[in-house]
């Protein structure tokens, strides 16, 4: 069943050139997906307008079939569903606040109702932090388990979709490789879309994937389809210039 759809997708900046052009993809629940392209690609505008922080020039933005609207009821059911990781864990922390309060926002604003403390709780369980990380501040904690708490964040008002914006590309690589790891695991009852240009991480985590060209949809399908017998030569230059996922190592906890 499809989530997330786009379908013939434009959109261009105020008195600029379009910077996405009749884009059409679906999201399908419980297989996850990526979406892949060099910088310039369209790739984070997209990611916008998955998130509804925009509305295309062109063409609709579906999820469960009805177009996003900008109602605040609407809205606030949307990113209760829809939750986003973005790239930077070190920015994306408020570094006055604890991890406890960084965790609590997301049920206040969204006007989830029960106590904070045990969905707080079971928030850290699921990322793999300890419970005494709801007193400590963010500089407390290594980019890896930031970027945790960042996950934790996301999931807490028990989201049906994870938009995942480059969520592994300011991380060293044995970092990296278990953060992977996480969203695989969250994915079995989350559905993560991954924004990407490595390769190697959208093998790891993801069963679909849509290549952008300069905005364009140059290929779409299956990704294990995609990456061994590409169609697209663009999709073929991406294959021998992004370098893959490295083995595990340790991450510094």
């Amino acid at each position: 069943m499809s989530i997330l759809e786009t379908s013939n997708v434009g959109f261009a900046y105020r008195r600029g050139p379009a910077v996405l052009h009749d884009v059409s993809f679906a999201v399908t629940e419980g297989r996850n997906l990526a979406i892949v392209g060099e910088s310039g690609a369209g790739k984070t505008t997209l990611l916008r307008l998955l998130l509804g922080l925009a509305s295309p020039t062109t063409g609709d933005v579906t999820f469960d079939g009805t177009a996003l609207l900008r109602e605040r009821a609407y809205l606030r059911s949307f990113r209760r569903n829809v939750q986003a990781v973005f790239q930077d864990p070190y920015s994306s922390l408020d570094p006055r606040q604890t991890v406890g309060r960084i965790l609590a926002e997301p049920l206040r604003s969204l006007k989830i109702p029960g106590a904070a403390g045990p969905a707080i709780a079971a928030a850290l369980k699921a990322v793999d932090l300890p419970a005494d990380a709801v007193s400590r501040y963010p500089h407390e904690f290594s980019g890896g388990q930031r970027q945790r708490i960042a996950i934790a964040r996301a999931i807490i008002p028990g989201p049906r979709v994870l938009l995942a914006d480059e969520p592994v590309s300011a991380l060293d690589v044995s970092t990296r490789v278990r953060i992977v790891d996480l969203l695989a695991s969250l994915s079995e009852s989350i559905t993560v879309v991954l924004v990407s240009h490595d390769l190697g991480v959208v093998a790891a985590l993801c069963q679909d994937t849509v290549v952008l060209e300069r905005g364009r949809v140059v290929e779409a399908g299956a990704t294990e389809s995609v990456l061994r017998s590409p169609a697209s030569p663009y999709t073929r230059r991406l294959l021998a210039s992004v370098p893959r996922l490295s083995a595990p190592g340790t991450e510094a906890r």
